[in-house]
């Protein structure tokens, strides 16, 4: 714990946001669950840890802290350092593109590329998104990416599938605070296996994809979350291959199986040349989400 006489010398919150970076930077605590930097990580723990919005920092920056405040504080910045808890979990919160969702250390951090993608509901790929009916996320951890699916395409009805049941209770209190119970289904599932009957207009996956020898130097700030949510196999593929087995016979005609995997693009393509991906352009680059169609799968490998 931060020692006393320290804490008593931090009276503002522009105080604690310069103490919070310099322990961060200090501590050279791993960034990629929220942020990638030390102030924006900063500003984020403290005004939301004080229950103030973020955008409001420079209305409260030389506001005073009280002592109790400043415990909580204090708590907050030693854990981030000291067990490398991701902030997501110290918050009881995680944002994805505008969205704002609860976790905690049943699910992973919500972070996808996916994400920007929904934005503008797929398009040009999909042309007319209330035409889209019935929507999967399949892996969905706190169910971030089937929430912006409802919002994406409010006409369909979206399905949520995990193997976790703690992550399907996670998905559930994000689909009630969206208020979403009458569009959003959570469904606990080995991927496809309790989906009998069931066909989609559109399928996503976020799934685990992290290789063997990535997962066995993750930094600790990733070690801290559900493993089973990261790991695939050694070259990082199984869940993606099960996808692209599986995945045509829960498609409508003319459906669309769409697969974030991570930096495994050129594993991918090695065992399945043949197959007609085609990447999907973030703003990262065109590496990490591919798309293909019902009629293009079954893919083998």
């Amino acid at each position: 714990m931060t020692p006393k006489h320290i804490t008593e010398a931090l009276l503002t919150i522009r105080d604690w946001v310069r103490f919070s970076v310099s322990r961060l930077e200090e501590a050279e605590v791993f960034f990629g669950h929220g942020t990638d930097n030390a102030y924006d990580e900063s500003v984020w723990l403290i005004m939301s840890a004080l229950h103030l919005p973020l955008d409001t920092l420079d209305n409260f920056l030389d506001a005073r802290v009280t002592k109790e405040e400043s415990k909580h504080l204090a708590h907050l910045i030693e854990r981030r350092v000291t067990d490398r808890t991701p902030t997501a979990y110290l918050l009881r919160e995680a944002w994805l593109r505008g969205f704002k969702f609860y976790v905690d250390e049943r699910v992973i951090v919500p972070r996808s590329f996916i994400a920007e993608l929904l934005e503008n509901g797929l398009h040009p790929w999909i042309e007319y998104q209330e035409m889209v009916e019935s929507v999967a996320d399949i892996c969905t951890g706190s169910g971030c990416l089937g929430i912006l699916l409802a919002h994406a395409f409010p006409n369909a009805t979206v399905d949520v599938i995990d193997i976790s049941h703690d992550a399907i209770a996670v998905a559930n209190i994000n689909i009630k605070n969206y208020g979403l119970e009458e569009q959003i289904t959570a469904i606990h599932s080995d991927m496809f296996a309790a989906l009998t009957n069931k066909t989609y207009d559109l399928v996503i996956s976020n799934p685990p994809y992290v290789d063997a020898p990535s997962m066995a130097h993750l930094p600790k700030e990733y070690r801290n979350e559900p493993q089973i949510a990261l790991g695939s196999g050694a070259d990082g593929l199984d869940h993606t291959h099960t996808l692209l087995k599986d995945a045509g016979k829960y498609l409508n005609d003319g459906g669309l199986l769409i697969v974030e995997i991570g930096h495994n693009r050129d594993a991918l393509i090695d065992a399945y040349p043949d197959a007609p991906f085609t990447w999907l352009e973030v703003e990262s680059g065109n590496q990490f989400v591919f798309m293909l169609t019902k009629e293009q799968l079954p893919v083998k490998s």
